[in-house]
């Protein structure tokens, strides 16, 4: 029987797996037969988040960290594979906004969103890294990295220039450690989402002008939902993905084709 994208005996982390599209992966992930470790800087929702998972029947655990500490990263990697054993998939999906004219970034907030959406990455992959070319060199040569970026780092977002940079930064990043890992049978993938109805765009989702403008350009005339990424994290986290690597997954309703 053809089950490629069966979950079972799989170990996935998700970095901001608390909330947002991070928690829709998860969601999907545990439900596909995965064992699921989430990060995320709020224990209470990190506390939820547990709750909703283990109700697929999956070993779950949390951890708080933020992956803009290089040490929480190194620490937070190395406890998720002393307790669970093994990473097979990775996705690195926390960030942050940080929206200015450039006339009036500063260079503070210029660092801050790049620290958590570039710097994060890069830790949380090689530490993942490490992992799978260790396993690799002993014989099991498989696993999956995936950055959640956005169509920020793709087209032109207007006082958005840091959030772009940083999203644009990861998916070249991608491609490079697609080049470099494919030798130890590690993917390396990028999702590039669009309007998605997250926290990160609450203040969108109560504008009416944005609303009225914005979402009708999306062909399919609707906010993505969180749930929508699931799909897409089961089969780069399975073995049907097992060919493909170094591909941005552009996830938008068709907005950036209209």
């Amino acid at each position: 029987m053809y089950k490629p994208f069966d979950l079972t005996g799989k170990v996935a982390l998700v970095t901001g797996g608390n909330g947002g599209i991070g928690l829709g992966m998860a969601e999907a992930l545990a439900a596909s037969g995965a064992d699921v470790v989430i990060w995320g800087t709020n224990e209470a929702k990190n506390e939820s988040a547990v709750k909703a998972l283990k109700a697929h029947g999956k070993r779950v655990a949390a951890r708080k960290v933020n992956v803009a500490n290089e040490n929480e990263v190194i620490e937070g990697m190395k406890a998720a594979i002393g307790e669970f054993g093994r990473l097979d998939c990775v996705v690195a999906n926390a960030g942050i906004g940080g929206s200015s004219p450039i006339a009036e970034l500063t260079t503070d907030l210029f660092r801050k969103v790049n620290a958590v959406n570039t710097e994060g990455v890069m830790w949380t992959f090689r530490e993942a890294a490490k992992h799978m070319i260790d396993r690799a060199k002993d014989g099991d040569a498989n696993g999956s990295l995936v950055v959640v970026a956005s169509t920020a780092g793709i087209e032109g977002a207007a006082r958005n220039s840091a959030y772009g940079a940083s999203k644009g930064a990861v998916m070249s990043m991608a491609r490079a450690l697609a080049v470099e890992l494919a030798r130890y049978g590690v993917r390396v993938n990028s999702i590039a989402p669009g309007w998605i109805a997250t926290d990160m765009t609450a203040g969108a989702q109560s504008n009416p002008t944005f609303n009225e403008k914005v979402i009708p350009r999306v062909p399919m005339r609707r906010w993505g939902q969180p749930e929508d990424f699931g799909g897409i994290a089961v089969y780069l986290a399975s073995d049907a993905s097992a060919y493909h690597t170094g591909e941005t997954f552009i996830i938008d309703g068709g907005y950036t084709k209209f």
